[in-house]
């Protein structure tokens, strides 16, 4: 279970389910877990961005763990980022402890120059112990650190427990096709790369030879059939059931709402019982959740498959 350079397919992240008065619902990660496994989900990741991490208490970030863990049966990674290197290695060590495949880290926002996002990530390994398989996230838009291609060539060719990239540039496609290049000249080893951005460039992505998607999208059954088409050639296909999605992919990438977009959306579902975030956080109001229904019955339309009951 441990993660390698080999990995693909999809790996939704998570949002961390909560009850309306902050509680974590345990109920509700049963039920994420489920629709994972029943999509198709080649594994997960948790306590990302999207997770609410920053706003879980240890011992609650090590219980949300485990918990997905136990119930997925396949490799789950998990976010140890934090602004400090005492607490990515707790975190870490508690969560390997507990079967997770891998971490991911993320570069704090201070990092500007090359040598500190390198020396940045020396510290993180370090810290975690260079036996655990790591992720680097790289995501500029949010985090605003950023990552050319060759460092995170250097950083991989450095330490050979990273093994994958999330890829969350904006724009991105080329930033893939670099790194490809590289690895067919001989100057990177193999690396997985799993993108995300909601899945909003996963058609071309593709393409440009991502191994797959890791992001928080809340119908992960459809990345699950982009990807599988992609791999199998069937282009036209995959851009179709891709298109389909497209406008709530788009509505989803509000910056700001996109989590409790995911989170109304995953309550549609049946999924998540409550689209509460922990305090403080996003809420939509009630034009934003008419216009949410308004593209899941259009998505139900062209896609009957994946009908959500909305009023």
């Amino acid at each position: 279970m441990r993660l390698t350079a080999d990995a693909k397919g999809v790996f939704p992240i998570a949002p961390t389910p909560f009850h309306p008065d902050g509680r974590v619902d345990d109920g509700s990660i049963d039920r994420l877990v489920a629709a994972y496994r029943e999509a198709g989900a080649d594994g997960a990741t948790v306590l990302g961005i999207m997770g609410e991490a920053p706003k879980l208490e240890p011992e609650e970030s090590l219980a949300i763990a485990g918990r997905f863990i136990a119930g997925m049966g396949k490799p789950v990674i998990v976010g140890v980022s934090a602004p400090g290197f005492a607490a990515m290695r707790s975190l870490a060590r508690g969560v390997m402890d507990k079967g997770a495949a891998g971490v991911m880290i993320a570069p704090v926002p201070s990092l500007r120059t090359d040598e500190q996002i390198l020396a940045y990530y020396r510290g993180a390994v370090e810290a975690v112990g260079a036996d655990v398989p790591f992720v680097i996230q790289d995501y500029p838009l949010t985090l605003s650190v950023q990552m050319t291609p060759s460092v995170i060539r250097a950083i991989v060719q450095e330490h050979p427990s990273c093994v994958m990239l999330k890829h969350e540039d904006w724009p991105g496609l080329e930033k893939i096709s670099a790194l490809r290049a590289f690895q067919a000249e001989g100057s990177l080893r193999p690396l997985s790369i799993l993108t995300g951005n909601g899945g909003l460039f996963l058609d071309f992505e593709m393409e440009r030879g991502a191994d797959g998607a890791m992001t928080g999208y809340a119908f992960p059954e459809m990345l699950v059939e982009v990807v599988r088409l992609q791999a199998a050639g069937e282009r036209d296909a995959a851009h179709d059931v891709f298109d389909a999605h497209l406008p709530l992919l788009r509505y989803e990438q509000q910056q700001g709402v996109g989590l409790a977009v995911r989170k109304y959306v995953l309550m549609r579902r049946g999924i998540l019982a409550s689209d509460a975030q922990r305090k403080p956080g996003g809420v939509l109001g009630a034009k934003a959740r008419a216009e949410v229904d308004y593209l899941l019955r259009r998505l139900s339309e062209r896609l009957p498959s994946q009908r959500v009951a909305v009023g």
